[in-house]
Order: C-alpha cells, then sequence, then structure tokens
C-alpha cells in the first residue's frame, strides 16, 4: 500500500461526561485505497469520520495516541488550522443531499461558492468555469441548466453527484463518505459507486467509505474494517470477507439473504460482551 495519508492510533471517544464510549480504541490507517468502515447503526463508524473532520459537538472528549493527517496532528490543530484542511484536503460526502444543499440556492451558486472559499483569488468566472468543469466531471448532461435548477428541482441521484462534485472542487487528498447511497435505489447506485470508483483511481485520493452494507462494500472497497460497539474487531481484504474469522463478522455475513440459496429463516446476530476486550483480527495486507 501507499504511504499513508491518515494515521489514527487507539482513538477514543465519550460523551455523557465521559460515562458513555462511543469509539473505543480504534487504529487504522489509510493510504490511496478505498477503506470500507462497516457495523450496525450506533457501532461508531460514523463517529469515527467526524473525529477526523473535528465536527463533533463540544460535549465529546477526544483522544488518541495518535491522530494525524499528512503529518498534521489533527488532536492539536485549531479551528482556523482546520478551515485549511475540511473541504481543501478532505471532504466530506454525506448520506442525503436534501439535508445538506442549501435549499434557496441554485446548486451551482454553491459549488462555485466553494471553490471561491477554497481559493478566494478566484474571480467569479474562474469560479463558474470551475463549476461547469466539475459538474461535467460527475457525468451530469447539460450542466448548465443543471446549474441554474434548486435541490427540490433535483432527483436524489443527480443530488449526490452536486454533492460530490462540490466535495471534489477543492482537489481534496482524501474523500470520507457517509453512506453516500443508501437513499438511492439499485441502478443510481451503482452510477454513483462507479463515478466514486473513476475519481479515487483518476485523482489518487484515499477513500474511507463508510457503510452498513457488506455487499457494497465488499464489491468496492479495497479493504474492511468491522465495528462492533465502538471497537474495530477485524480489518481484512475486502475480496476476503468470506474468510472472516471474528464471529462478529461471521455474523454479519449469515444475517444476508441469498437469492441462490435462500434460508427458511434468517440468522439472528448473537453478540458478546467479551468482544470488547479481544484482540483485533487483521489478516496480511
Amino acid at each position: 500500500m501507499s504511504t499513508s495519508l491518515i494515521d489514527i492510533r487507539n482513538l477514543e471517544i465519550a460523551f455523557g461526561h465521559g460515562t458513555v464510549r462511543a469509539v473505543r480504541g480504534v487504529t487504522f490507517s489509510l493510504g490511496q485505497e478505498k477503506l470500507g468502515i462497516v457495523g450496525e447503526s450506533g457501532s461508531g463508524k460514523s463517529t469515527v469520520g467526524r473525529a477526523i473532520m473535528k465536527l463533533l459537538p463540544p460535549t465529546a472528549i477526544v483522544s488518541a495516541q495518535q491522530m494525524t493527517f499528512q503529518g498534521v496532528d489533527l488532536l492539536k490543530a485549531d479551528e482556523r488550522a482546520m478551515m485549511t484542511i475540511r473541504g481543501r484536503r478532505i471532504g466530506l460526502i454525506l448520506q442525503d443531499p436534501k439535508y445538506s444543499l442549501n435549499p434557496v440556492m441554485r446548486v451551482g451558486e454553491q459549488i462555485a461558492e466553494t471553490y471561491r472559499f477554497h481559493y478566494p483569488k478566484a474571480t467569479s468566472k474562474q469560479a463558474f468555469e470551475q463549476m461547469l468543469a466539475m459538474l461535467d466531471a460527475v457525468k451530469i448532461r447539460d450542466v448548465e441548466k443543471v446549474a441554474r435548477l434548486y435541490p427540490h428541482e433535483i432527483s436524489g441521484g443527480m443530488g449526490q453527484r452536486v454533492m460530490i462534485a462540490m466535495m471534489l472542487i477543492a482537489e481534496p487528498e482524501v474523500l470520507i463518505a457517509d453512506e453516500p447511497t443508501s437513499a438511492l435505489d439499485v441502478t443510481v447506485r451503482l452510477e454513483i459507486l462507479a463515478l466514486l470508483d473513476e475519481l479515487v483511481a483518476r485523482r489518487n485520493l484515499g477513500l474511507i467509505f463508510i457503510s452498513h452494507d457488506l455487499n457494497l462494500v465488499r464489491n468496492f472497497c479495497d479493504r474492511v474494517l468491522i465495528m462492533y460497539a465502538g471497537r474495530v474487531v477485524e480489518v481484512l481484504k475486502a475480496r476476503e470477507l468470506e474468510s472472516a474469522k471474528h464471529p462478529y463478522t461471521q455474523g454479519l455475513l449469515a444475517s444476508l439473504p441469498s437469492i441462490d440459496n435462500p434460508p427458511t429463516r434468517l440468522q439472528i446476530l448473537k453478540r458478546d460482551p467479551a468482544w470488547l476486550n479481544d484482540n483485533v483480527l487483521e489478516l496480511p495486507r
């Protein structure tokens, strides 16, 4: 794997004055690859993504032996330093564009505004041209027409493309995609994944892909982190997911329905409190 872009060692995140441990000892590195983080709702995967961006609420207590991005200590970085990293060097793609886009601004204006924020010396004409080029890069047809539309006038799939364009226009080195396709139908989902795959390869990005869909991650990512109750319990190559050793990962796989061999009853996922203290199972890279 290439040189690490993000290095995290023993990340701990707690809420409620430290009484609720949402993330427990998470350790991983990200290179120029597609890294999937998978787990049930509440497992802490989105919390990890927001911790990297320092977008957790002030009540969160965050500590780690190491949390760096390209040599920058994210734990010590103040808000001014983070403003030069968020969006410009690390982009965050959220789940549903209708909750993320400004409903009273045309989508083209929002993308151009993002460009001008990160490149303050750019003229309005330059921002407009970059916006159109970025809409074209995410394979939107008739870009000038779409740029004039408001968020409520575009479909979910097009809205997600607009979000991707907004995050990529500043040319970040890392993308964090938090359930970017869960609100889309199957056909559009495949189109968005193909688009992300192409953009990541062409721009040599590091991608953290947060999802609860094992089948999706298995076919899209290079490596997978399996999270349970705030802990990473297993790390393995995505193509070797069927070889998972941890009983939690095995249980997640067994609970998936199969068209070829439909079970009479889906297995119920069993949980063991001892998993909170087990060592992380990791296959060689």
